[in-house]
């Protein structure tokens, strides 16, 4: 037989084998697959590249021991240098779909689409920057494999290393920008300060995370446009991370009204309105005046909700309904500039305070659900939704936050105890 003939077919009889090899191994791990997630995901991403690896390999193998007889002969130099270049590139190839695979097993455990999924989005944003810098590294080290099969390559090695300070120095000069927004990038995905789907505040704008690369962070803003902005940007400018403990927020809704309001009326409204809707997660609803200067008051609605999309809804239908109950309601209540024709011995009628109406929960003696304290005048009792730190479980929590440490008692007191 030809030898060349006997090379044609020893090379296409060693690929079909690898293809025989390959689909049989693959249909095993698809099957044991239904009862492991590894498999499962290295049956699909390392399918394709096992099947190039086998099949460069093996061709590889066929030509040098089938060919013995040209050693010296330059075609079988070229063919075998370029068989070994593909199936460097084939192995890279199915490192990183092992690595994939790996990765995407462990991403599995975690699931992103649940309430409480603030630890399951950090372990995703983390494996999402380790997969683009081990796609990186492994095309790096494999570009570098294949130029050192070169002998000419080789041969200049030893100058590279030795001028590699020099241009390591002009490459981080150059290459400044780039290198401070990968460093970012990597500390943002291990420093636990953003994460994918986490709901900011940046330059102005509210959105979520949808993507986190090494060089830039795309934010979904809320209404469907997309802000770009460099990784750099969250190390270096203060920015809101509404979500970075949890999901659940606060939000307010304020109101400058005249000085005639009834502040009670209006809270027991507000807790009427929010126990009626379904953005209310049950855990804040306060009405407080927060400021009274000049010729209206300022009062604070503060409520909250699950996940902010629902708190930005509760919060516009908290200004929609009370402002149209105290345009219907109470419309004296109205910011109004007053002037008084008078003297100092005239009494008015608004300065009698000996018939004061009663508020609307406690004439009809209901009383929404929730902690209440008993008003100074009598009997009555009303809500206690003019605390946020205090009043029930919820507000003691949230002011031991922040209650700061005791002050030390002096020294010339404790001489004197």
């Amino acid at each position: 037989m030809h030898p060349v003939v006997w090379t044609v077919l020893v090379t296409v009889a060693a690929a079909v084998l690898a293809v025989t090899v390959v689909a049989i191994g693959h249909r095993v791990v698809r099957r044991l697959g239904r009862r492991s997630v590894l498999l499962a995901e290295v049956s699909t991403h390392a399918h394709r590249a096992t099947l190039v690896a086998a099949t460069v390999t093996a061709i590889q193998l066929a030509v040098r021991f089938s060919t013995g007889y040209a050693v010296g002969e330059p075609w079988r130099r070229t063919t075998l240098h370029l068989l070994v270049l593909a199936m460097i590139a084939a192995c890279a190839w199915l490192v990183g779909a092992l690595l994939l695979a790996m990765e995407d097993t462990t991403l599995a455990r975690f699931r992103t689409d649940v309430p409480d999924n603030r630890h399951a989005r950090r372990l995703h944003t983390q494996v999402v920057m380790l997969r683009r810098v081990t796609i990186a590294v492994i095309v790096i080290l494999a570009v570098g494999v294949m130029l050192m099969t070169f002998p000419a390559v080789r041969g200049v090695g030893a100058s590279l290393l030795a001028s590699a300070g020099v241009i390591g120095v002009v490459g981080a000069l150059a290459a400044q920008s780039l290198l401070s927004n990968v460093i970012a990038g990597l500390q943002l995905a291990f420093s636990d300060a953003v994460r994918i789907d986490d709901v900011v505040v940046v330059e102005g704008e509210w959105g979520r995370i949808e993507e986190l690369t090494l060089s830039y962070v795309v934010v979904h803003i809320w209404d469907d446009r997309r802000l770009i902005l460099p990784t750099s940007y969250f190390t270096t400018t203060p920015f809101q991370n509404w979500t970075r403990t949890k999901a659940a927020v606060l939000g307010t809704a304020e109101f400058d009204l005249d000085w005639s309001v009834p502040v009670q009326a209006m809270r027991e409204e507000l807790r009427r309105l929010v126990e009626g809707t379904e953005l209310w997660d049950g855990r804040v609803c306060v009405l407080q005046v927060t400021d009274a200067t000049g010729g209206t008051v300022r009062l604070r609605a503060l409520v909250s909700a699950a996940d902010s999309p629902s708190l930005w809804d509760l919060r516009c239908q908290v200004r929609e309904h009370l402002a149209s109950w105290v345009r219907e309601q109470r419309p004296t209540a109205l910011p109004r500039w007053r002037a008084e024709v008078g003297d100092g011995d005239s009494l008015l009628d608004w300065l009698d305070l000996r018939h004061r109406p009663v508020t609307g929960g406690q004439r009809n003696g209901r009383h929404p659900a929730g902690p209440v304290m008993a008003t100074p005048g009598g009997g009555h009792e009303v809500p206690d939704d003019a605390r946020l730190f205090g009043g029930d479980a919820e507000g003691d929590a949230r002011a031991s936050v922040f209650v700061g440490p005791e002050e030390p008692v002096a020294a010339d007191h404790r001489q004197q105890d």
